[in-house]
């Protein structure tokens, strides 16, 4: 079985701020930079080598890979944020309450020029079996986004299995995934504010 190591990028001044990022971007705080540099220094202690590794186009994602390894990585624009236009930038107070039992949640941003759950869910899903499903892809890094990520598992997982095995996922934690015949798996979390110092 193949692994996919999912990681969330580290802590930016936005999301310090409370600030909705999703196509926009704010850069890692110092906070952000010492919990890449923390789960980096994690997976080289575990071993842990990855064949190919890959981020979203967006800079604190790229920034997160940069201070966990030194590899060379590729871009890919599939492992953005949700787009959630005209919300960009606003107060996270401003979003909506989702419950994900309302279909009309699913479109909430696409009049005011964002994506829908869907547009989301497939994109990652798209954009992770073609990575996974290339040669020489035995142990996979990528770095990506908070609800990019919530929005992927869903393709695989329902929100109650999310709420009990994922529970939260902090900046710079990593969703290790297995990949076999087409098909995703989750196997653990690895939450960076539990790692040893």
């Amino acid at each position: 079985m193949k692994e996919l190591y999912l990681m969330r990028h580290g802590e930016t001044v936005f999301n310090k701020r409370k600030l909705i990022q999703g196509a926009v971007d704010s850069p890692l705080t110092a906070d952000g930079i010492k919990m890449a540099q923390k789960m980096g220094a994690y997976l080289k202690k575990q071993g842990l080598t990855f064949d190919h590794a890959y981020t979203s186009t967006q800079e604190r994602a790229s920034d997160t890979l940069e201070l966990v390894t030194k590899q060379p990585y590729e871009r890919l624009k599939g492992l953005k944020e949700w787009d959630f236009g005209l919300f960009e930038a606003q107060p996270q107070y401003l979003l909506p309450k989702f419950t994900f039992k309302d279909p009309a949640e699913a479109s909430f941003f696409v009049p005011y020029g964002g994506e829908s759950t869907q547009q989301v869910m497939a994109r990652m899903q798209k954009t992770l079996s073609k990575i996974m499903a290339r040669p020489k892809h035995q142990r996979v890094l990528v770095v990506s986004h908070g609800l990019a990520m919530w929005m992927f598992l869903a393709n695989f997982m329902s929100f109650a299995e999310m709420a009990e095995k994922v529970k939260d996922m902090p900046n710079c934690c990593v969703l290790r995934l297995g990949y076999d015949a087409g098909k995703f798996t989750f196997e653990q979390i690895i939450d960076v504010r539990n790692l040893p110092e």
